[in-house]
C-alpha cells in the first residue's frame, strides 16, 4: 500500500514541479522526479527541523539560565 501512495504522491509532486520549472516530461519520468524529489525534500526538511530544534533548545537553555541567575541574585541579596 505504501508503494501505491508513493507513486501517487510522486506523480502529483512531479507534475507540479515539472510544470513550475516548465519542463515537459513523460509520465514515468515525472513520477520518478516526484519520488526522488520527495526523498531529497524529506531529508532536507528533517535536517532543517533538527537545526531548528537545536536552536530552540539553545534559546530555552539561555532563558532558563537567566531566570536561575535572577533567582540566585534575588536570594543572595537578602
Amino acid at each position: 500500500m505504501f508503494l501505491i501512495y508513493l507513486v501517487i504522491i510522486g506523480a502529483a509532486a512531479g507534475y507540479v514541479a515539472t510544470r513550475m520549472m516548465n519542463l515537459r516530461t513523460g509520465p514515468v519520468l515525472t513520477i520518478v522526479i516526484g519520488i526522488v524529489g520527495a526523498v531529497i525534500g524529506g531529508l532536507l526538511l528533517k535536517l532543517f527541523l533538527v537545526f531548528l530544534g537545536l536552536l530552540a533548545a539553545l534559546i530555552g537553555a539561555v532563558i532558563g539560565a537567566a531566570v536561575l541567575i535572577g533567582i540566585w541574585q534575588a536570594l543572595a541579596g537578602r
